[in-house]
């Protein structure tokens, strides 16, 4: 029986570094059941709760038009990146500045563990703290969906997001075991020397990603291209080797590409 693609959103944080275009990157738990182990943009599953936010204009400002259900993936990919790496695209109501290193860093200490825990909702944080997110800051970069074949399948937007100069980066320890920020060729490398370990979709949005020398060439090529949504097609080769195939006009540079398969847990 094919299993469900669940809705999920990943969030690149990128920053102008000294080798240039750098991502923020977490180095997933072993005992986390997708991905295990593996270096991935922060990012999780869409709750209903994300739904719920999106549906309320006063809440969750909406600038750019979008549909509830793309609204929804934003909202999940911030707080996906507050709850795994410290950084919050949200503004105070009424301002159009984002919050400062003072506001993030008594939310982090209040909410932070407990958003982690369960025990508390993102928008009830946002309500109590007069907080509206900014989806408005985010571009969509990329979607992918699992094949079919697997056992947990997801069906993922990718977002590209210039990280807030005053916000720190942190993993959250749990989820995430380690962080980095890393040029998308620096952590293509180290995967090849066995450093990292890469799933394909995050290995190719890295390639992709690569193509930018900064931030805003990365977020103006993400405004001008047609997201295509990818879902591989894979077939066995010898030993651990796959073939897999995505669409040309995706814009990966092919549609057919041989790799050593990372299960997906």
């Amino acid at each position: 029986m094919e299993a469900t693609a669940r809705p999920a959103a990943t969030i690149l944080l990128l920053r102008d570094g000294p080798a240039g275009l750098e991502v923020f990157m977490v180095v997933r738990h072993h005992a986390i059941d997708f991905a295990a182990g593996a270096l991935v943009f922060p990012g999780g599953r869409v709750e209903e709760s994300d739904q719920e936010l999106a549906l309320r204009p006063a809440d969750c400002p909406n600038p750019d038009g979008l549909e509830t259900d793309a609204l929804a993936f934003r909202v999940a990919a911030i707080r996906e990146t507050f709850e795994e790496c410290g950084v919050l695209l949200a503004r105070s109501r009424g301002s159009d500045d984002l919050i400062d290193a003072d506001i993030l860093k008594r939310l982090e200490d209040q909410h932070r563990a407990a958003l982690n825990a369960g025990s508390i909702g993102f928008d009830a944080m946002l309500e109590a703290e007069a907080l509206v997110p900014a989806p408005d800051l985010l571009v969509h970069f990329a979607h992918w969906i699992t094949p079919v074949h697997q056992p947990k399948r997801y069906d993922t937007h990718f977002f590209l997001a210039a990280a807030p100069a005053e916000h720190l980066a942190v993993h959250d320890g749990w989820e995430a075991v380690d962080s980095i920020w890393i040029t998308p060729a620096q952590a293509l490398a180290d995967t090849e020397a066995g450093r990292f370990k890469l799933v394909f979709a995050t290995a190719k949005n890295l390639e992709k990603l690569g193509r930018s020398a900064s931030v805003k060439d990365a977020m103006d090529a993400a405004r001008a291209a047609t997201v295509v949504t990818v879902m591989p097609r894979g077939t066995k080769l010898e030993g651990s080797k796959r073939l897999m195939r995505i669409p040309e006009e995706a814009g990966y540079g092919g549609s057919e590409f041989i790799i050593d398969f990372l299960p997906a847990s």
